[in-house]
C-alpha cells in the first residue's frame, strides 16, 4: 500500500508547476506525511492516557488538526465533500496552517520536545504545491496511510529511505544525503556504541548514521524504561547546514521512532575549534562528511590547519569534539592517505598523534552510486597515539553500480577479520615507525595480493618462439623416421 501511494503522489507532484524534481517530491511529501504521522501519534497517546485513567491534551489546536482540515469525515467514514480544496485549501495551508505551526518553535519549553521540532520544520519549509486540487489529491492519498503498528512504521521508514536514495538520481546534491545502508550498518557494528554513550554526526544529511545507530542500540539488549528515555532524548545529536537535508534528517529519525531528534540546523564548520569545551564533546562519532567542497577563508580561520577542502575541516572538527577514549568511524576520500600538500600532511600527523587509527577500510569505486570517487573509512579512538594500522581492501568480483550495489555480505569478511586484525589476501598491517616520518604517507600497497606474472619484452617472446620452433622441428623429424 505504502509503495503504490508514494508512486501515485510522485505522479501528482510531477504534474504540479511548483515541483520540478525528486528533491521537491521528497520535501513536499515530507511535510504532509509528518502531519499525518503526528495525528496518528496523538491518537495513540490519547488512547494510552484513556486506558490509564489520565487525560491527554493534544499538541495541535482543533482547527489545525488533520481530521479538521485535511480529512474531515462523514459518519460513514467517507471524506466530507465540503473538505477544503482548490484555492481555499491553498489559502488555508499557506496563510493559516504554516504560520500557526511555525510559532511552536518560540513557544516550546525546550529544544528536545516534539513541539520545538514542529516549529523548526515549518520554519524551514514552505508549501511548493501550486495547485490546490493537486494538494487535495496528495493529502487524500496520505490520509489512507497508517502508522499505528510497529510493522506499519517499519515499512513506512524503509520506503522513506528509498525515496531519499532516489534523490541521488535528481542531481549531484541529492547524493550528498545518502550513504549506502550496508556500509553504515557495518561502520556501526565495528564502532559498537553502547547505551549511555552519546552519538554524533556533524554532517547529518538524511540522518542515516543516527537511524542505524538507534536500531543497533534498540536491539542490543532488553531495554529498561530508563534506556528507552536515554535513547529518545540523550543519545543522538546532529548538525546540518542545508535546509532540505535538515528536514529529511528529522523526518527520517521520527519515522524510525525517535520523537524529538536533537538535530540542529547550522553550519558545523562555522564553529571555532578553540570554543569547543569538554561539555560539548561526544563518545561516538559516525559520519560521511561532504568531500570536494571548497570553504571560504573566513571559515578556514576556525581551524588550526588551514585548508579549503571541506572533508579535511570536518575531520579536524571530529577529532576535536570527540571525548578522550571516544570512538569514530568516518568516511573520507582515499587521497587523504597520500596527499602531499602541507595541510594533508599536518592533518595525518594530527590524527596519528592524538588518536589510535586502528583500522582503515579501503572501498572500491562505485560504492557511492553516481560518484566515481574512491573512499576509505577511518576507524579510530581518541587519546593514545597510533602504533599499528590494520588495512582491509574490499576486493569484489563485480563492478558496483545502481543495479549492483554494495551489500552486507560483501563486508562480512571485513567485519569478521577486523575483530582480531588478522592478515589475509585482503588485509595487512603496518607499523607506524615504518612509514615516512616526514609525510606520514599511509597509502601502503597490499603486500598479500598475489603477484601477476610480469609482461614479457618482445625479444623474450621472439626467443621463446624460436625455441618452440626448434622443438617442433625435432618432433616432426622423429615422426618422419618412424613413418
Amino acid at each position: 500500500m505504502f509503495e503504490q501511494s508514494f508512486k501515485n503522489i510522485d505522479d501528482i507532484l510531477h504534474k504540479d508547476a511548483g515541483c520540478g524534481s525528486e528533491l521537491d517530491y521528497v520535501e513536499q511529501t515530507s511535510w504532509v506525511l509528518f502531519l499525518k504521522y503526528l495525528d496518528d501519534l496523538e491518537k495513540d497517546k490519547e488512547t494510552a492516557a484513556l486506558l490509564s485513567g489520565k487525560e491527554y491534551t493534544r499538541i495541535i489546536d482543533q482547527k489545525y488538526q488533520w481530521t479538521k482540515w485535511a480529512a474531515p469525515k462523514l459518519e460513514d467514514g467517507k471524506l466530507d465533500h465540503n473538505a477544503l480544496t482548490g484555492d481555499d485549501l491553498l489559502d488555508f495551508v499557506n496563510n493559516e496552517l504554516f504560520p500557526y505551526l511555525k510559532k511552536f518553535k518560540q513557544d516550546a519549553v525546550s529544544a528536545d520536545t516534539i513541539e520545538y521540532k514542529i516549529g523548526e520544520i515549518f520554519s524551514e519549509l514552505k508549501n511548493r504545491i501550486q495547485s490546490g486540487y493537486n494538494l487535495r489529491e496528495v493529502v487524500s492519498l496520505i490520509d489512507q496511510l497508517r502508522f499505528r503498528t510497529h510493522a506499519e512504521q517499519l515499512e513506512m521508514s524503509h520506503l522513506y529511505e528509498g525515496k531519499i536514495k532516489n534523490m541521488g538520481n535528481a542531481g549531484r546534491n541529492g547524493g550528498e544525503y545518502y550513504t549506502p545502508r550496508p556500509l553504515i550498518k557495518t561502520i556501526v557494528k565495528v564502532v559498537a556504541p553502547k547505551i549511555g554513550e552519546t552519538v554524533y554526526d556533524g554532517a547529518v544529511g538524511s540522518a542515516g548514521f543516527l537511524v542505524e545507530a538507534f536500531d543497533y542500540l534498540k536491539n542490543s539488549k532488553k531495554l529498561s524504561t530508563k534506556d528507552v528515555e536515554t535513547l529518545q532524548k540523550k543519545t543522538f545529536y546532529g548538525k546540518e547546514k542545508k535546509s532540505l537535508a535538515y528536514i529529511i534528517g528529522i523526518m527520517n529519525m521520527i519515522l524510525h521512532g525517535v520523537e524529538a531528534p536533537n538535530i540542529i540546523h547550522t553550519n558545523t564548520l562555522a564553529e571555532n575549534l578553540s570554543d569547543i569545551q569538554e561539555k560539548d564533546r561526544y563518545n561516538v562519532i559516525l559520519a560521511n562528511p561532504p568531500f570536494g567542497g571548497k570553504e571560504r577563508a573566513e571559515v578556514q580561520q576556525n581551524f588550526p590547519i588551514k585548508t579549503g577542502e571541506t572533508a579535511s575541516l570536518f575531520l579536524q572538527h571530529f577529532i576535536k569534539i570527540l571525548k578522550a577514549g571516544g570512538k569514530a568511524g568516518i568516511v573520507i576520500k582515499n587521497t587523504f592517505l597520500s596527499n602531499t600538500d602541507n595541510a594533508s600532511i599536518a592533518l595525518r600527523k594530527e590524527l596519528l598523534t592524538n588518536c589510535n587509527l586502528h583500522t582503515v577500510l579501503d572501498l572500491p569505486g562505485g560504492t557511492f552510486t553516481g560518484a566515481g570517487v574512491k573512499t576509505v573509512v577511518l576507524f579510530f579512538t581518541k587519546g593514545t597515539p597510533t602504533k599499528k594500522v590494520w588495512f582491509y581492501q574490499l576486493n569484489l568480483d563485480r563492478n558496483l553500480g545502481k543495479t549492483n550495489p554494495l551489500n552486507e555480505r560483501d563486508l562480512a569478511e571485513f567485519v569478521a577479520l577486523q575483530k582480531t586484525k588478522a592478515e589475509s589476501e585482503n588485509s595487512w598491517s603496518i607499523n607506524l615507525k615504518d612509514i615516512d616520518q616526514n609525510t606520514f604517507d599511509l597509502s601502503a600497497k597490499n603486500p598479500n595480493t598475489p603477484e601477476e606474472a610480469p609482461l614479457r619484452q618482445p625479444d623474450e617472446i621472439l626467443e621463446a618462439m624460436a625455441i618452440l620452433d626448434k622443438e617442433s622441428s625435432k618432433i616432426l623429424k622423429t615422426i618422419e623416421k618412424l613413418l
